[in-house]
């Protein structure tokens, strides 16, 4: 069948708060179950709920930097739904009038982003010896932590662009600091909308709602299985219903959860405990003023500056954004652009994968960017060779020593005077009779083993563009060519 899968995403993601939207109780993840919690975000009679003003500015970088249109006045409504995890019988979300609307990102149409509170957690295992697997466990603590919810158009065409989606929004909201991008603990999943039609038509068909993916596999997986399920469906004269359904990765299909509700289902209307949200010009142009530069905007930036590859702009804004910042610092502190990125992509990082982590900033306290700077300094004037600076940036890493502290107490200046090297080149020349030979008769990759003997026996230390030179004009001297 010709049938092209049309799908639009919901991603719910928790804003990096140290409180609750409406309470003061703390939002961290990891506690003890139900010791987060108070009467307001337990919902017990006569507890008034407090916007937090941080929440609403996380959702104002969020619509910002999706090019969304905010609106000066926002109202919040009561969801009504019932739900073991939901204490009060309702979400306070928000509806008909959402913060932003508009925007868009990878050619992916948003439609509105709102805010809103989350439910608490239903846990149906436990560890050996807390509870029965006879039951199901409700734990509050995640009840009233502040989401947005980025709401997309049906323009997203596979389960691979869909999940490269998510993955842009993911990095987007963890360069703003308003989500902090772990899917394992909950605090960034997404719902997906998938429906099928004939190939070229304009006209939606029936949708089902795929809920709370938190991986980027999973949704690709999700809506790959769901798009050939409904294939096959049509295919066998069957009707697609408009539904929630599940995914069961370890299964590999999706299965129904509940029939799919409407709007009206849910009986919003005005939330009676909270004012509208009134969001000025002026503290949106103040939020604007402080916003980072953008992961894609910084990644071209940099190809065009420091003429990096697109894949080493990945690696620096990418895989560990601070290994980023902390080599345009190193650029700052008088480094050449293409040394730095080197040395950052090379030695720097390949300390961070021994000590673990992805954060530069325990390494470059002992190792600031100005100390590199300077380690590639005399690198590039010939004080020290590059094999002994990688000795010399491990002491540095080690100790916090500066790199001309460490050359210095260690003796480790590169051996440049002539007469010293080549009474070592004589050495090497005299105890490799057969690599000589070798050389005479044509075989100049020899040539590459001399120059590594001679370094040798200069104990690293050697001018190795020196030791080139030298050992040519001997070899010069001695057979009345160059190898």
């Amino acid at each position: 069948m010709n049938v092209e899968p049309v799908v639009g995403l919901e991603i719910h993601a928790q804003i990096l708060t140290a409180t609750k939207i409406f309470c003061a109780c703390s939002a961290a993840f990891g506690a003890a179950p139900n010791t987060h919690v108070c009467p307001v975000c337990l919902g017990l009679p006569g507890a008034l709920p407090v916007l937090n003003r941080a929440a609403v500015d996380g959702a104002i970088r969020a619509a910002l930097a999706l090019g969304c249109t905010i609106h000066e006045t926002s109202i919040f409504a009561r969801k009504n739904y019932f739900y073991p995890d939901l204490p009060k019988g309702y979400q306070i979300s928000q509806y008909e009038r959402p913060l932003a609307t508009g925007g868009q990102a990878e050619a992916v149409r948003i439609r509105r982003i709102h805010l809103e509170e989350d439910a608490g957690k239903l846990l149906h295992e436990l560890p050996a010896g807390q509870g029965s697997d006879r039951h199901s466990y409700v734990d509050l603590n995640r009840a009233g932590t502040p989401l947005i919810e980025i709401v997309t158009e049906p323009d997203i065409g596979s389960g691979k662009a869909a999940a490269a989606f998510f993955g842009y929004l993911r990095e987007l909201l963890v360069a703003l600091g308003v989500n902090d991008g772990n899917m394992e603990e909950g605090s960034l999943r997404c719902d997906a909308n998938v429906s099928i039609r004939p190939r070229g038509s304009a006209a939606l068909g029936t949708k089902v709602e795929i809920k709370n993916l938190n991986s980027f596999r999973f949704v690709e997986k999700a809506i790959e299985h769901e798009v050939a399920r409904q294939s096959d469906l049509i295919e066998e004269g069957g009707r697609i219903v408009q539904e929630t359904r599940l995914w069961d990765a370890a299964a590999g299909r999706t299965f129904s959860m509940r029939s799919k509700e409407e709007a009206h289902d849910y009986r919003y209307f005005p939330e009676p405990d909270l004012p509208p949200l009134v969001v000025t010009p002026a503290h949106v142009e103040a939020i604007r003023g402080a916003m980072p530069e953008l992961p894609a905007s910084w990644r071209r930036r940099l190809q065009e500056q420091y003429q990096v590859t697109a894949q080493e702009a990945s690696m620096l804004t990418q895989v560990r954004p601070s290994l980023g910042r902390f080599f345009e610092e190193v650029v700052r502190a008088g480094a050449a652009p293409k040394a730095a990125k080197n040395w950052v992509l090379g030695a720097v990082s390949a300390r961070l994968n021994e000590i673990g982590g992805d954060d530069v900033a325990p390494l470059a306290e002992r190792v600031p960017a100005g100390r590199l700077a300077e380690l590639i300094a005399i690198v590039e004037r010939g004080t020290i060779s590059g094999s002994i600076a990688k000795d010399v940036f491990e002491k540095m890493a080690a100790t916090g020593r500066s790199a001309p502290d460490i050359v210095e107490h260690d003796g480790l200046t590169q051996i440049d005077d002539e007469a010293a090297l080549t009474a070592v080149i004589d050495a090497v020349l005299a105890n490799n009779a057969d690599a000589v030979e070798q050389i005479r008769q044509g075989k100049t990759a020899t040539f590459g083993f001399l120059v590594g003997q001679v370094m040798k026996g200069a104990g690293g230390k050697a001018n190795p563009k020196r030791v080139n030179e030298l050992l040519r004009k001997k070899l010069d001297v001695l057979y009345s060519g160059h190898p």
